[in-house]
């Protein structure tokens, strides 16, 4: 569809393989670019659920400045928020048991911010979800950390694995957006460049 971006390149900024994937569901032909070594960092002062948006602009205003005019960069960034503590990526199984434990009989939100960038032109948008876990057992927890090494996924789980099958109680919002992109949002977005 999004016939509105026949004349464009677009490029998703981004290495996961489950963005790559989500971004394939909407049959729009893109090319991944990554540009390793750009700074995360925020305000300490930033409210928890405006941390992803501002994070993916920040990124996005690396990629900006090599774009060619009809080239649209892709770029977001996706926290895990568990009270007022946020979640990112685990350095090691340890600190993911951890979090899966902080996690566990809880409701939790993914957010998830999303950048679309022209050399001209940025717009920013975020999604939040509410995922609730059942209380999960601490030999469930390492079975999944031993099995799945989550190491790469904000809040220490992929929603789509078995720890998704046999502790998420309930959701609301999108089931994308906690797996990494929210493309429903993206697409009305991409739909009115």
């Amino acid at each position: 569809m999004l016939e509105n971006l026949k004349d464009y390149k677009i490029f998703l900024a981004s290495k996961s393989p489950r963005r790559r994937e989500l971004l394939q569901l909407l049959r729009v032909p893109f090319t991944v670019l990554t540009i390793g070594g750009i700074d995360e960092s925020f305000p300490a002062t930033l409210p928890l659920r405006e941390v992803p948006e501002y994070i993916s602009s920040k990124k996005a205003d690396v990629y900006r400045e090599r774009l060619n005019d009809k080239e649209i960069v892709i770029t977001a960034d996706t926290m895990v928020i568990c009270g007022d503590k946020i979640l990112g990526k685990p350095a090691d199984g340890k600190e993911a048991v951890e979090m899966l434990k902080e996690l566990s009989g809880k409701t939790h939100q993914v957010v998830t911010g999303v950048t679309l960038a022209t050399r001209h032109s940025k717009k920013s948008f975020s999604t939040v979800t509410d995922v609730t876990f059942s209380d999960i057992s601490t030999d469930d927890i390492i079975y999944y950390v031993n099995n799945f090494q989550p190491f790469d996924k904000a809040g220490a789980y992929g929603i789509q694995e078995w720890i998704g099958a046999v502790a998420v109680s309930g959701i609301r919002g999108s089931f994308y957006n906690v797996m990494g992109l929210p493309v429903h949002q993206l697409y009305k977005e991409l739909s009115k460049i």
